[in-house]
């Protein structure tokens, strides 16, 4: 029987990795080269925006994006507080999805308007590993000015939930 647990895991953890991310840049981010700021915004923005793009991708609605990037750059603020937000929904997403639903294809649009057709587990994957990617970019760029970045691996994040075992993934769903 196909298990939804890996997708779960891999969402919980890049909600835990964004959000020990965020922590850390709220407490850096001026520390930063301005020109390096700008970078990191940006790269928060497009991970938000793919986010987004692939939450309504997720629940078959339309969404507004002509590009993976907003049309006016947000705050960090904002992108922390955003981030957080679409981080639960997808944990949640997550955790309701049942093992029947995984394989389910999707028909949608990119934000430069090619049709696509991936199925919920893929999408799911995808916005794990699209953010890690960029988390990484932003990693990189704390520690080149002196920042230890979040220690944001999978085996940490487990290791975290180890530590706190009322924060464990659920390993079922009720109906």
């Amino acid at each position: 029987m196909l298990t939804t647990l890996p997708y779960r895991t891999m969402i919980h953890q890049k909600r835990w990795a964004t959000n020990g991310l965020n922590a850390v840049l709220a407490d850096n981010f001026e520390r930063l080269p301005a020109d390096e700021r700008v970078l990191v915004v940006r790269l928060l923005d497009h991970i938000q925006a793919v986010d987004e793009i692939f939450r309504h991708n997720l629940e078959a609605r339309p969404h507004n994006y002509q590009a993976p990037r907003s049309a006016e750059l947000p705050s960090l603020d904002a992108l922390a507080d955003k981030a957080r937000a679409t981080a639960d929904w997808y944990a949640n997403y997550a955790d309701a999805l049942r093992p029947e639903e995984v394989d389910e294809a999707i028909a949608f649009a990119f934000s430069n308007g090619e049709p696509a057709r991936l199925t919920r587990g893929e999408m799911l994957l995808h916005v794990a590993t699209h953010a890690a990617g960029h988390r990484g970019q932003v990693a990189l760029l704390l520690q080149k000015n002196g920042i230890q970045p979040f220690p944001d691996r999978i085996t940490d994040f487990l290791k975290a939930e180890d530590a706190n075992p009322q924060q464990r993934i659920p390993t079922e769903v009720t109906p």
